[in-house]
Order: structure tokens, then C-alpha cells, then sequence
């Protein structure tokens, strides 16, 4: 084999290694949701929907619009300890189709480390995808209260990379929005009835588009 060969093979033995490791970290594709699909909403009081009445909750409102059997797991002030240790005996008790993870806000008010609070929302995902492939991690702003004010809330960091390392989807900016916006809370960290029908539909739009309805 000649010096242009070899190099030529060297190009290909690479291109096919570039390949392979970009495969390595894409989300892998889930199908459709059947139309009666049962999914768990797991998380705190933005789950429970407090501030609001129960059925104005945004897992409510997302079983309306999607037709699916949305089942609403929220604590109010749970935290990511609280909800690895509930989960499993969810799991246990109910077949899921899907599961939608929204935890870690009660972590990062009471001052918790964020390694901390990342490992056990990286467990409750891996735990949840044990369970089905339709997992999907809600993320939570970090409570900045300047940023609140001046309506500017982002997300914390730390879901996007426990997303990426589980291959998970990631549904972002959907709670930084709505609690950026004062006339859709009901206090400083909560929303009201139409800030929760704002995440809801946020939701069944992000989750058509991962092509989960």
C-alpha cells in the first residue's frame, strides 16, 4: 500500500471514529406516545401547582391537551433526596409510559450543594429510564433575586449536563420564562393559574416537538 493509500485509510479510520463518538452522545429517538399514554409527573410545588387550584396545575392542563393520563407526583417543598426516595415505589406500584422529571428548586433555595443535587437528579433520570425510554428533565432556574426582579431568570446549569450525560431530553427555559414574568406568579417562586396553562402548553409543544405526540 502506497504513502496516499495509507493516508487516504488514516482519513477514513478517522472520519469513522468522529462518527461513531457523535452518535455516542446524541439523544437517542423515542416513538410517538400512544394517545392514552400514562405519565408521571414527578417534582415539587410548581408540580403540585401551588398558588393555584389542583386542577389548574400544569399536569392537569397537559393531560388536556395531549389526551394523555397525566399523573401529578409533586410535593410541595420536596427536594431531589425526597423524590429518588419516592420514586421507586412509583415505579413499582404503576406501569409509565413516560416520565417528566421537574426537582431541584427546593435544593438550591435551602443553600445545597449543587454536586449534591446534580448526582441525585442524575440518579431519580437513570432511575426513571430503568423504567422507559420517554424520560424527560424539566429544567429549574437558579433562585437569583435580582434576576427575578428585573424578570431575567435562567436555567441552572447543571440540567443540561445531566441531560447530555443520561441522553435524556432536556426541556428548557420553560419555568425561567413563566416565573420571569410577574403577572404569571403567585408569589416569587411560584406561579398562578396562568402561569401554570403557560407551562403546560410550552410543555405539550417542546414534547411534539421531540416527536413524543
Amino acid at each position: 500500500m502506497n504513502r496516499r493509500q495509507l493516508l487516504a485509510l488514516a482519513g477514513l479510520q478517522s472520519a469513522l471514529a468522529l462518527a461513531l463518538a457523535g452518535c455516542g452522545k446524541r439523544t437517542p429517538a423515542v416513538a410517538a406516545l400512544k394517545p392514552d399514554a400514562r405519565v408521571l409527573a414527578l417534582g415539587d410545588s410548581l408540580t403540585v401547582g401551588y398558588g393555584a387550584a389542583p386542577d389548574q396545575a400544569w399536569p392537569a392542563l397537559l393531560a388536556q391537551l395531549t389526551g394523555w393520563q397525566v399523573e401529578n407526583a409533586g410535593v410541595n417543598g420536596d427536594t431531589s433526596a425526597g423524590a429518588l426516595q419516592r420514586l421507586e415505589a412509583l415505579l413499582a406500584a404503576n406501569s409509565y409510559d413516560a416520565v417528566l422529571i421537574g426537582i431541584g428548586g427546593n435544593d438550591m433555595l435551602r443553600g445545597g450543594s449543587q454536586q449534591a443535587t446534580r448526582d441525585k437528579v442524575a440518579a431519580i433520570v437513570r432511575q426513571a429510564l430503568a423504567h422507559t425510554p420517554h424520560v424527560a428533565l424539566i429544567a429549574t432556574p437558579a433562585p437569583e433575586p435580582l434576576r427575578a426582579t428585573i424578570g431575567s431568570l435562567s436555567d441552572a446549569g447543571f440540567y443540561e449536563e445531566v441531560a447530555k450525560a443520561e441522553k435524556v431530553l432536556l426541556i428548557p427555559e420553560v419555568y425561567a420564562t413563566v416565573l420571569s414574568n410577574p403577572s404569571l406568579r403567585s408569589d416569587p417562586i411560584h406561579a398562578n393559574a396562568q402561569g401554570y396553562a403557560a407551562v403546560a402548553q410550552q410543555l405539550a409543544d417542546k414534547l411534539k416537538s421531540a416527536g413524543w405526540r
